[in-house]
């Protein structure tokens, strides 16, 4: 009877972190289908990319201050800290007046998120064993694919037969819900050490966390590429890394310990997440723009081409348990990061301009790939630490998987402008006085106003571009595979 009673509150608890995750993984896919509302009611169409790069930013550099947090403080405090920021935030979007406010307040919402993502992961962690934990993970993975599908559908309802403000609205009873049930079946003791927070270093952190993820959005957009502002950014950068790491080595209790990175498993695992972040941003980036551009599908079926990944992705996660604990975490990994890299690879062979059942086959593939990356490395990690230590490497492993997209982010746009722009230099002599600027391009593509000629070539442009793109994710799963192979095979597991 008592292990039904346990059964029956890990159950309503892990309901309760799918429905809290879901709250900040749906957010930016609602957000996004509703722009042309949003813009069209506040107006600073200029600004509104800001909407997307503030929420990645204060989320990203939030989570290790919140893993540790979670550590010294408790896991149940700060989770429900995390949603009730958010739902705060989303009150606030909802009434926003202007473009800066909306943006103001959904930088208060990613500050409620960065906690969230933290512990979610974290707390399943702590009340399932390394055997379940897979399978756990697998439920909380189906959260992104749920939010890939159901995120633009009610967005876009909401929007267009209701009021875009309702799409922050609408958070607010499902996250009250979410406390509820977390104040009711999430016990865990108090400590009897009084917590000694590491103010210095977590203030320190969050301006270097916030200075690099700067510098990475930006570059490219709001000042050149190795430009004197980039290296200007690039040197203060380093200058603020040097000094947390001084503040971290004297701290009693730091934000991010040194034995993170000093550890060759936790190091490996954590390179080894930012390079499937980087390599998860190439297809995010260009595969729907690439669908709709190049193969000629609608805007509903390239969400669809994209969201296909979320199918196989919680599927091998699930399943990915049994073969963790049959050949080990790295070699699980392995597997994983080959299977993307075939995924990645098999694009290069695809013939202009591309079926979508392909695009759908590889996404598929890439998914299941995933899968086997991410559920091992984070059970893995959690599996080496006692649980005072749990918060702080579980927040490591997902701020490196942020980090991974930004950097992803950044390089692929700079991949894939040099491929546009030597396609472009080499268009034929009669066609370069018609050639459209990179910002106008999508539009002149899919104009039924655009010469056939100049249509065809443009749509190949793309095509060459993307693959000069799916040619480094390449390159980089092929790093990511030497990461793996130097981290060590073996983790040392403490069984807790």
């Amino acid at each position: 009877m008592e292990v039904e009673k346990t059964e029956l509150k890990r159950n309503w608890i892990l309901a309760a972190l799918m429905m809290t995750m879901i709250l900040a993984a749906m957010d930016n896919t609602i957000v996004a289908t509703a722009i042309p509302q949003i813009v069209g009611d506040l107006g600073g169409f200029s600004l509104f990319s800001w909407l997307f790069s503030i929420y990645l930013l204060v989320q990203t550099i939030t989570i290790p201050l919140y893993g540790k947090l979670a550590d010294l403080l408790g896991r149940k405090p700060i989770i429900i800290y995390g949603i009730i920021v958010f739902l705060v935030g989303s009150a606030a979007c909802g009434f926003a007046w202007n473009m800066p406010s909306l943006i103001a307040f959904r930088g208060i919402q990613a500050v409620g998120a960065g906690a969230i993502m933290a512990t979610v992961n974290t707390i399943a962690g702590d009340i399932y064993t390394i055997e379940e934990r897979a399978k756990i993970q697998g439920w909380l993975s189906s959260v992104w694919g749920i939010s890939a599908i159901l995120g633009p559908a009610i967005g876009g309802f909401l929007a267009d037969y209701v009021s875009w403000r309702w799409i922050f609205f609408i958070n607010i009873p499902f996250g009250l819900l979410s406390i509820g049930l977390i104040v009711k079946f999430l016990k865990e003791g108090k400590s009897a050490k009084q917590p000694k927070i590491d103010w210095a270093g977590a203030i320190s952190m969050l301006i270097t966390a916030f200075l690099i993820m700067y510098t990475l959005l930006e570059s490219g957009k709001s000042w050149p590429w190795l430009s004197y502002t980039m290296l200007g950014y690039l040197s203060a950068s380093v200058l603020l890394i040097i000094v947390t790491i001084r503040i971290e080595r004297k701290a009693v209790e730091p934000i991010l310990p040194v034995w993170v990175w000093k550890k060759r498993v936790t190091l490996g695992s954590n390179l080894a997440t930012i390079g499937m972040g980087m390599i998860l941003m190439g297809p995010s980036m260009y595969l729907p723009v690439f669908a709709q551009s190049v193969t000629g599908v609608g805007a509903i079926a390239a969400g669809f081409i994209l969201a296909s990944m979320s199918i196989t992705w919680p599927v091998s996660s699930a399943l990915s348990g049994k073969l963790y604990l049959r050949i080990g975490f790295r070699n699980t990994a392995l597997c994983g990061i080959t299977i993307v890299g075939i995924g990645t690879f098999s694009f290069l062979f695809i013939q202009f301009p591309g079926p979508a059942w392909s695009l759908v086959a590889i996404q598929m593939l890439m998914g299941a790939g995933f899968g086997l990356i991410s559920t091992p490395l984070l059970v893995g990690v959690q599996s080496t630490v006692e649980y005072a230590q749990r918060g702080v490497v579980t927040g490591a492993n997902i701020f490196s998987r942020y980090f991974g997209q930004s950097l992803g982010a950044a390089l692929f746009a700079v991949v894939f402008n040099y491929g546009l722009n030597s396609k472009m230099e080499a268009a034929p002599q009669e066609l370069k006085t018609n050639l459209p600027s990179v910002n106008e391009l999508v539009d002149v593509m899919q104009s039924k106003e655009t010469g056939a000629e100049l249509q065809f070539f443009l749509r190949e442009t793309f095509f060459d571009a993307t693959q000069f793109v799916y040619a480094g994710i390449s390159i980089m799963a092929l790093v990511t595979i030497l990461i793996l192979l130097w981290t060590p095979a073996k983790f040392p597991s403490i069984k807790n």
